[in-house]
């Protein structure tokens, strides 16, 4: 099975990229939904966010309040370092578990979609990285129309996570998607996925 890791910063067109995946017959490991799920059904990382964070960031029938919890880690850049190398462990280790599933079922295709590719330790399940990429401001136009979100708020979004240079220069290929045509994304992350499958 060709296992491929697909990031890049937001607006960028990633959901295209996957989309092809799916047309293809590949399976889609969503890092962020894994993350939602476990962070409801994974108890050895809750208690480890517990120890870490304290009872506060739950609730009283202890489930795990998100807000509180990024709130704990906003602006405290050794917070957010722990609860990344807490929460990153369990994610990787689920996202193996789905891949090993996918491979089972004799799926020959699956992508790993994680903002936190690189740093996650994810990168390291993946026989390719793909960075999907956009200018910034075309970025900030397409988040602004896909969730109807002011300029500043996008601004905002935006500059909360690394540039488009960082998943450049770290990842194996990238796809470009300066335009507002997504056949053109489409047409390139289907050349490039039939070249990953077949090497």
């Amino acid at each position: 099975m060709t296992v491929v890791g697909i990031t890049g910063p937001t607006g960028a067109g990633k959901t295209t990229v996957l989309q092809v995946v799916e047309e293809l017959g590949g399976v889609v490991v969503d890092c962020d939904q894994v993350y939602h799920q476990l962070t409801c059904t994974c108890q050895p990382m809750l208690e480890q966010l517990r120890e870490r964070f304290g009872a506060e960031i739950f609730d009283p029938s202890g489930a795990l309040v998100r807000k509180r919890l990024g709130q704990a880690v906003f602006d405290d850049p050794q917070a957010l370092e722990d609860l990344n190398r807490i929460t990153h462990r369990h994610v990787v280790a689920e996202v193996e578990r789905r891949l090993a599933k996918a491979e089972q079922a004799g799926v020959s295709l699956a992508a790993v979609d994680a903002i936190a590719l690189l740093e996650s330790g994810l990168g390291r399940l993946c026989q390719a990285t793909v960075a999907v990429s956009a200018p910034q401001e075309v970025r900030l136009r397409r988040i602004m129309a896909r969730e109807g979100i002011s300029e500043a708020y996008a601004r905002l979004r935006v500059s909360a996570q690394k540039p488009e240079c960082y998943f450049e220069q770290r990842c194996d290929h990238v796809l470009h998607n300066d335009g507002d045509d997504p056949q053109a994304l489409r047409a390139q992350a289907r050349t490039l996925l039939a070249q990953l499958i077949q090497t």
